[in-house]
This record gives C-alpha cells, structure tokens and sequence, in this order.
C-alpha cells in the first residue's frame, strides 16, 4: 500500500514537472512572440509616420490643432463620426464625394480621430460638442445640417440643443439613442493600453478590414496608418472611459419637437433586436421625424453611401416643399 502510494505521489510529481516544463516553454514562446509584435508595432508606427498623407485644414480649438475637411458647395451639411473612427475623412469619404457634388459637406475630426490633435481634456459630451462648434465657428460655419454616425447620435442631442439657432435638422446614419442597451460598460482601459504597446492591436487591424469595393487601396493603406496612430491612444482611451457617463446623462434628453430628423437605421439587429424600434420611437417624438431601414452592419457609409445620399437628396426635396 505504502509503495503504490509512493509510486502515485511520484507520478504526480513528475507529472507536475511536465506540466511547468510546458507552461514555462509556453511563456516563453510567448514572451518571445510578444517581444517581436512590440518591436516591429513601434519600427512599423515610426515609418508610417512619414508615410501618412495630409488633407483638410487645421484649426486652432482649445489650445490645440483640430482637422476639418471641407469639400463642394450648396447649403451645408456638418458630418461628425463614430466612436474610434480613425479617419473620419477617409471613413466617410464615398458618402462625402457623393454628397459634395449639390452641397457644402464639412467634416469635423474631433481630438484624437483623423489627423487632429490628441487632448487632455475629458472626453465628455459637453467638451466634444463645444470643441466642435469652436472649429465651425472659426471657419463661420454657422447654418447647417448636422449628419452622424453612431455615437454622434448622443453627441448631436446635447449639440442642437446647445446651438438651436445653427441645426436645421439631424441625419442619423445607424446613430446611438438614449436608452440603449450595452452602454454602461466599464471598458479595460488598461489591458487595451497594454495590448497597443505590445503590437497586438497591429495583428488584429491587419486580419481585418470591413471596406467595401468604394474605396481605393491607397485610402485603404492610409485608414490602416491612422487607426495605428489613433487607436488605443490616451484620447481615445479617455474618451472610452465616458461613454457610460455620457450615455447617462443622455438618458431622458431628445431632439427639439421642431427639428426635423432623418435617420438611416440597420433593419436587422440580431444583438439588439428593438434597435429599428428605437429609432422609430425616436423620429415619433419629433414633429417631422423618418426612418428609413436599410440593410447591413452598423458601418451603413461604408457599402450604401450612395443611397444614404439620395435618400437624404428625397427627403430633403420634400421638406422644400
């Protein structure tokens, strides 16, 4: 009995040995794996540095640089992106070609995103919207159509109702709304920071791109830059750590009864199947509110720019009259 439990104890030992052998050579495989995405990510980030392409113009807001790309003329129509979008300009850049050829369309890249500045201030919404009015403000921008992509949606409630006198109407492209579920995530700010600086967010990026065929090889290779430099960087990691509060303190707010809204919506979400109704419920509040389901992923811009545009070129024709 006392040998077989000697005999036991033995296997397991060596058992055990095996085991951390083996953990031990994981970790260094690892080690040595993270080692390398480290120092190609930071070779790699100083060659695109130089190999990023500059357009729009910069404006002076809040003691830095902000980027504002203006393109076209006609009444003007003011787009502002998504959460993360690591260029605006480029990201809309099929919707805004489009858009450009009857109108004037400005778009606005807020600190951190596209070729702005990064910023210490909070990434609330209350400093986002007037940041943004500032830039409009120094190139006497002030009558327009302000249009959005998700999470502009939350910012553009606070926005007309701050600058009545300016927004004519909001057009929602797949935009947030107060209320909806998945907003009071606390984001790992940290463990993102981590997973950056060790080149992991260069693997994921490059395994994924979620461009359609309406944009070139080169602007491809120029959002891939940019979401290098803009992703995971302390402005956008700041302006994460908000979106609970920010969603928060929109909860309850709305569009003005009077303002006319447009909203582009994904007529299918299987993630959050009340998502068309809450748009729907959204435009009711509204004296003059339309809802129109398309199909696709939240990145509507991406593959229907050209019937985002004509559908707002619709609308628009029947509110003239």
């Amino acid at each position: 009995m006392g040998a077989s439990c000697a005999l036991g104890e033995a296997g397991l030992k060596r058992s055990v040995r095996k085991m951390l052998v083996s953990v031990t050579a994981v970790g260094a495989v690892l080690a040595v794996g993270l080692a390398t995405t480290t120092v190609v990510n930071v070779v790699a980030a100083e060659s695109e540095s130089h190999r990023v392409e500059s357009y729009g113009q910069k404006v002076e807001v809040a003691g830095g640089l902000m980027n504002v790309v203006v393109n076209g003329e006609g009444e003007d129509i003011v787009l502002l992106p998504g959460f993360g979008t690591s260029s605006p300009f480029l990201d809309f850049q099929p919707l805004v070609d489009n858009l450009a050829q009857d109108h004037r369309v400005i778009v606005v890249e807020p600190f951190g995103y596209g070729l702005s500045d990064g910023t210490e201030r909070e990434r609330t919404t209350e400093n986002i919207v007037s940041e943004v009015h500032s830039a409009l403000e120094t190139l006497n921008v002030d009558r327009y159509i302000l249009m959005g992509h998700s999470i502009a949606g939350i910012y553009g409630i606070e926005y007309a109702a701050s600058y009545p006198e300016e927004v004519t109407a909001f057009v929602g492209i797949d935009s947030s709304v107060p209320g909806q579920p998945g907003m009071d995530t606390q984001f790992p700010t940290g463990l993102l920071s981590a997973a950056k600086s060790l080149g992991l967010l260069r693997l994921v990026s490059a395994a994924s791109d979620g461009y359609g065929d309406a944009y070139s090889i080169q602007a491809r290779e120029q959002i891939q830059m940019l979401t290098q430099r803009n992703s995971l960087s302390s402005t956008y990691l700041n302006e994460m750590t908000h979106i609970r509060t920010n969603f928060e303190h929109a909860l309850g707010t709305g569009f003005a009864k009077e303002l006319p809204l447009l909203l582009f919506v994904v007529s299918e979400n299987t993630k959050t199947p009340e998502w068309l109704g809450l748009h729907q419920r959204q435009a009711s509040s509204v004296n003059d509110g339309t809802v129109v389901p398309l199909p696709g992923e939240h990145y509507l811009h991406h593959t229907h720019a050209a019937e985002i545009a004509d559908g707002f070129r619709q609308w628009a024709a029947t509110r003239a009259k």
